[in-house]
């Protein structure tokens, strides 16, 4: 099999020769190496700052790397839930004066200020979200289990306070906010409290009305590390969370990381990923779209194609080569193709959904009617979408469940983001006397087996052997 094209931005690769076989285990391993150890270590001292030295080091995290001067912590306040339903009317972002003042005084929809067609997109896609959500059957509720005097009762209670991080970056994202907002309402949480770098608050009228939507309590301006630690631990100001959800970049990420174990986190979400597995028949246009549409996401990003079929790898190859020359984020794809992208030919299918079950990937799709016969036969991959009409970039807004999503091989042991994130199961045992009496001797049997002989008398009281009430 020859090798097509390594001057391409999208190499193809014969999946069983030297250069292939070198790329897939790159591929396999981009998610052991984790965050460099640099920013690991200089996000875990922001962190300790913040956690020690409350508003003040907050103030100054907040000029150095997000580079907005407040006097004082109130003045990142951007909205609280007392405003939200009456907001003032502006077409243009707020001042910092106008828009925090410590009450959230300023706080708007900014309905007025977005294209009509952009609101009606937004409310589309948290209408769908929330459709797809309510039918998940992990919400909050009390489930019975009554045995021979045995009573059970499992209680899943929502979190009361949940942080939601929005990046900010070289763009904001509003889909965040829908894609963690709307489950943690049905799930009841009481509190939703979301931290974002001051410029993306400020400078999107688009941003400011998704939050607005969805009703959030409280809108903190502050990214990155420093932005976490205040939702893990809070300050004099800021009150703290008990889970912090919602992507970030890698200081982000390590942040999240080394505050985990002091509040819940939700997961460790890395650049966006993408497989396509691809057979005869498949569209190469829209192929070559599909992988370039997550590339543009980071220059960090995979983006990889899978085929049994060297023509149509050699096809979509070129069409990534075209489509990038007219993209404006072209710098962006072109990096993350050069690191983490490929077009891997393998020998048949079943080859090619072996090495797609490796990569475990955050999304895969199927497209080319064998490829897509075989969905239920996939089991490593946060998300699938099955044909050509399905890309992943209907999932990153529309179809409904979260995009927030395993990252970095993951996919083999974990899920992406939903209402049972936001909720937290606590049990009440109830064992009647006479069922007490009766299990007390199967506890005290295997209490005695384990060396815990106190764990053995307290049963040993309860079926009456030392006497008792």
């Amino acid at each position: 099999m020859t090798e097509i094209g390594s001057e391409r931005a999208l190499r193809v690769l014969a999946a069983e020769s030297r250069a292939g076989l070198e790329r897939l285990d790159l591929l396999v391993r981009r998610g052991r190496g984790g965050i460099a150890a640099g920013i690991r270590q200089a996000a875990a001292e922001i962190v300790d700052a913040v956690r020690g030295g409350g508003d003040g080091f907050l103030l100054e995290a907040v000029r150095r790397f997000d580079g907005f001067d407040a006097s004082s912590v109130g003045e990142l306040r951007f909205a609280t839930a007392r405003e939200r339903w009456r907001p003032p009317r502006e077409t243009s972002p707020p001042s910092a004066a106008a828009s925090s003042g410590g009450d959230g005084a300023g706080f708007t929809s900014d309905s007025d200020a977005i294209d009509p067609r952009v609101a009606d997109a937004i409310e589309r896609a948290r209408a769908a979200i929330e459709a797809c959500h309510r039918a998940q059957p992990h919400g909050p509720g009390v489930r019975r289990l009554e045995r021979d005097g045995v009573s059970i009762e499992e209680r899943r209670l929502p979190l009361r306070r949940v942080g939601i991080y929005v990046p900010g970056g070289r763009f904001p994202y509003p889909s965040t906010v829908l894609m963690t907002a709307v489950p943690a309402r049905l799930a009841g949480v009481e509190e939703l409290v979301v931290a974002t770098p001051p410029r993306a608050y400020l400078e999107s009228p688009v941003l400011r009305h998704v939050l607005h939507l969805v009703g959030v309590d409280e809108v903190w301006g502050m990214g990155g590390a420093h932005g976490v630690a205040a939702l893990a631990y809070g300050t004099d100001s800021i009150r703290a969370v008990d889970l912090i959800a919602g992507p970030g970049n890698a200081w982000v990420a390590a942040a999240k990381q080394h505050v985990a174990g002091d509040v819940g986190v939700d997961r460790d979400a890395g650049p966006s990923e993408v497989v396509v597995v691809a057979t005869e028949g498949a569209p190469a246009s829209w192929v070559a779209a599909d992988l370039l549409a997550q590339a543009e996401h980071d220059p960090l990003a995979v983006a990889v194609l899978i085929t049994d079929s060297m023509g149509l790898a050699d096809q979509v190859a070129s069409e990534v080569d075209r489509q990038l020359s007219l993209l404006p984020t072209r710098d962006t794809a072109g990096a993350a193709l050069e690191a983490h992208g490929a077009a891997f030919v393998t020998l048949d299918l079943d080859a090619a959904l072996r090495l797609a079950e490796r990569l475990a990937p955050e999304h895969l799709q199927l497209i080319g009617s064998a490829a897509e016969t075989r969905a239920d036969a996939v089991r490593n991959a946060g998300a699938v979408f099955v044909g050509a009409a399905s890309p992943v970039v209907l999932g990153d807004y529309v179809a409904g469940p979260s995009h927030v999503l395993p990252t970095g091989g993951s996919a083999r042991f974990a899920s992406g983001l939903g209402i049972e994130d936001f909720v937290r199961r606590s049990h009440t045992v109830r064992f009647s006397d006479r069922a007490s009496r009766i299990w007390a001797a199967t506890a005290e049997t295997l209490a005695a087996t384990e060396g815990l002989a106190a764990h053995a008398a307290a049963a040993g009281l309860r079926r009456g052997t030392e006497g008792g009430p």
